[in-house]
């Protein structure tokens, strides 16, 4: 999808062989890639100014969205979304070459948090009583299995993973559904189209709406109301905590529509209107990869 003379540089939660890493690499290539160790650090490197994006996961089909990335976005530095990759998510077991004869005798399973929930069902079944182990990325995983030939472990990761650190396949496809999908968001300083072969043929905006301090009912229906009789869609509402106590939330709206609309323009007013504190995430083009044959 990269254009031979588009090569910035990019901040991507790694080590090599992480689905955002293949998520950079389809929107990117390969040039100018910049592995972080977690997600606020990629955040931060592209909030300092040491790269020109980042990207970042936002949702996943089976386990809802990333609240580490959500937060941020809300309660840290005015960053934008500049597009939006949906892949396929494929997860497999993988041991070291040396632990082929002790696949049934795993001392500890190695993954993301995400990535140990989407083989829930798996790992209930097969290994019950062996302990998972949280790491912060699948391909971080993947690198500690290669690194620790002696130790009976396992990682859950993706076949890029196998591949760059030398592990095998144990069990292919271990996820407990195949609609597995996760998005991921490119984030940079500005409001911008990062425009590339592929692109949806409409736009999509992403709000952050703080309803106003004074309870009043039916407040969330009055703001939906403004989309609705509008006539802009929705594909996506969703309440995150605003860290100040209980009960106090902040919504995220997906909207399929530019924000420079005049519809959109005029939902901006009657939001003000309504007291409530909208920051728009800015307007972007969505892509996807298709899965692999």
């Amino acid at each position: 999808m990269k254009n031979s003379t588009f090569s910035p540089t990019v901040a991507y939660l790694g080590p090599e062989g992480s689905f955002t890493h293949i998520a950079a690499t389809h929107l990117f290539g390969s040039m100018g890639l910049v592995p972080q160790q977690t997600i606020p650090d990629c955040i931060e490197a592209v909030t300092v100014g040491h790269v020109a994006y980042a990207v970042v996961p936002l949702e996943n089909a089976l386990e809802g969205s990333v609240p580490m990335t959500m937060d941020y976005l809300f309660h840290g530095n005015d960053l934008f979304i500049n597009a939006e990759l949906s892949i396929p998510i494929e997860q497999h077991l993988l041991i070291h070459e040396r632990q082929l004869d002790y696949v049934e005798e795993l001392e500890s399973i190695h993954s993301h948090p995400h990535a140990l929930a989407q083989c829930h069902k798996y790992l209930q079944n097969h290994y019950r009583r062996v302990p998972l182990i949280q790491t912060t990325s699948t391909a971080a995983a993947a690198k500690y299995v290669q690194e620790h030939p002696e130790k009976r472990i396992a990682a859950i990761g993706n076949r890029l993973a196998a591949e760059k650190y030398n592990l095998r396949i144990a069990e292919e496809s271990i996820h407990d559904f195949r609609t597995n999908h996760t998005r991921f968001v490119v984030l940079s300083l500005r409001k911008e189209f990062l425009e590339l072969d592929g692109k949806s043929e409409s736009a999509k905006t992403t709000l952050m709406i703080k309803l106003p301090d004074e309870d009043r009912p039916g407040i969330l229906h009055q703001i939906l109301s403004v989309f609705a009789w509008r006539r802009l869609n929705l594909s996506k509402i969703e309440s995150r905590p605003m860290k100040t106590g209980l009960g106090h939330y902040f919504f995220i709206i997906d909207v399929l529509e530019d924000e420079q609309h005049p519809m959109m323009k005029g939902a901006f007013e009657e939001l003000a209107a309504l007291n409530c504190a909208v920051h728009s995430l800015g307007s972007f083009y969505t892509y996807e990869q298709q899965p692999s044959r």
